[in-house]
């Protein structure tokens, strides 16, 4: 069998964003060439909405990238934008709001629109910002239907500029080893998975409304087990089943679940079982074959702090910003003209899944994807 891959091994397999910033290296000579093409100048990155996410992560994660930097934002809240540009020394012509966002489409400072606002707001500024003739960044969940997400597609496709989905993960190691070893079966094939993401949610905020988050803890944490799920089983689910559980807080979880346990059933085999919660605290994933596994025990999908170990022991890799590894991967993609490895079409998958689930859940049955 193949030996868990030294850090070495591991910085030549991850793609440049990740290498740069785990080997503190100089740009590999094609991103050097393609940045040297652009005249030097990294590719402007207008964020999209201001909340938690801007602010404590991706903001920061910008301050870090090697071929985009914060050019602009765009927000609903006057002193929001004055805060922005001030922290990171922004034109005043590039603080935007939800009214004027349009004419973004004459400014040459902004090369990327980045839109982190709840699932149900992304497709409008998705479309908005292809039709003004920049690439895009959505943010996960990528919409709350299937259909929403097919505009969104085709308004990039139409508009000739690149969509890419904010699945950070894919530029992680720990993830990026699980998705190695599903294609070199160094385990063999993975053929029972779980996983269970949960936290307590105690107070009512847009993530539990409905019409603005498309639905409840599947929508905001399940995603990340689908998503890891897909990665070990190197493939799509065909059915599903699902359930949800008894609310223990009804007058919270009026329009959304509050626990829901569903399995997805993979070709050759595998099966995920999965549960999700915003009444419990939990971040696990686990993915076995015949002749090994590898365990995310602790932090399994966050930002920093994972705990990996496999039947051959444990894994450590030098942290590295994975906002930042995402963010200029995306860069590269448009600078070189390659395919995002996480493209709209991935996301796309993710909202068919969890369409799948809910219609399950719903009607007690087993749904095909």
């Amino acid at each position: 069998m193949r030996p868990v891959p030294s850090r070495r091994d591991f910085l030549r397999f991850l793609s440049f964003g990740s290498v740069a910033l785990m080997s503190g290296a100089g740009l590999p000579s094609a991103r050097a060439e393609a940045l040297e093409q652009n005249g030097g100048r990294k590719l402007g990155v207008a964020l999209l909405g201001l909340g938690k996410y801007s602010t404590g992560q991706l903001g920061p994660a910008l301050r870090q990238t090697t071929l985009c930097q914060l050019t602009g934002v765009v927000t609903g809240h006057p002193e929001k934008g004055a805060q922005w540009a001030h922290d990171y020394g922004l034109a005043a012509k590039n603080v935007y709001n939800y009214d004027n966002f349009d004419q973004i489409a004459h400014n040459p400072d902004i090369d990327i629109v980045y839109v982190v606002t709840p699932p149900a707001i992304h497709p409008e500024f998705v479309i908005r910002a292809a039709k003004a003739g920049k690439h895009v960044i959505s943010e996960k969940p990528m919409a709350t239907s299937v259909a929403d997400c097919d505009a969104m597609i085709e308004a990039c496709r139409n508009a000739k500029v690149k969509l890419s989905i904010g699945y950070r993960l894919h530029f992680d190691p720990y993830h990026r080893e699980l998705m190695r070893l599903q294609r070199d079966k160094d385990f063999g094939v993975f053929t029972k998975i779980t996983g269970d993401r949960g936290f307590i949610m105690q107070n009512r905020v847009w993530r539990i409304d409905k019409k603005l988050a498309g639905g409840g803890p599947l929508m905001d944490l399940g995603i990340y087990i689908i998503h890891g799920a897909c990665m070990a089983a190197g493939a799509t689910p065909l059915t599903v089943t699902a359930h949800e559980e008894p609310k223990q807080k009804p007058e919270l979880f009026n329009e959304v679940e509050e626990t829901i346990d569903w399995t997805m059933n993979f070709p050759d085999g595998a099966v995920c079982q999965a549960v999700t919660s915003f009444n419990h605290e939990a971040d696990h994933f686990r993915a076995e074959g015949p002749r090994g596994w590898f365990e995310l025990q602790q932090h399994a999908f966050t930002y920093r702090g994972i705990v990996c170990v496999t039947s051959r022991g444990p894994l450590h890799y030098d942290p590295i910003n994975q906002q930042a590894a995402q963010m200029d991967d995306f860069a590269d993609c448009i600078l070189s003209g390659r395919d995002t490895p996480v493209p709209g079409e991935l996301g796309r998958r993710d909202i068919r899944i969890i369409s799948a689930i809910y219609e399950a859940a719903r009607t007690g049955k087993k749904v095909a994807v």
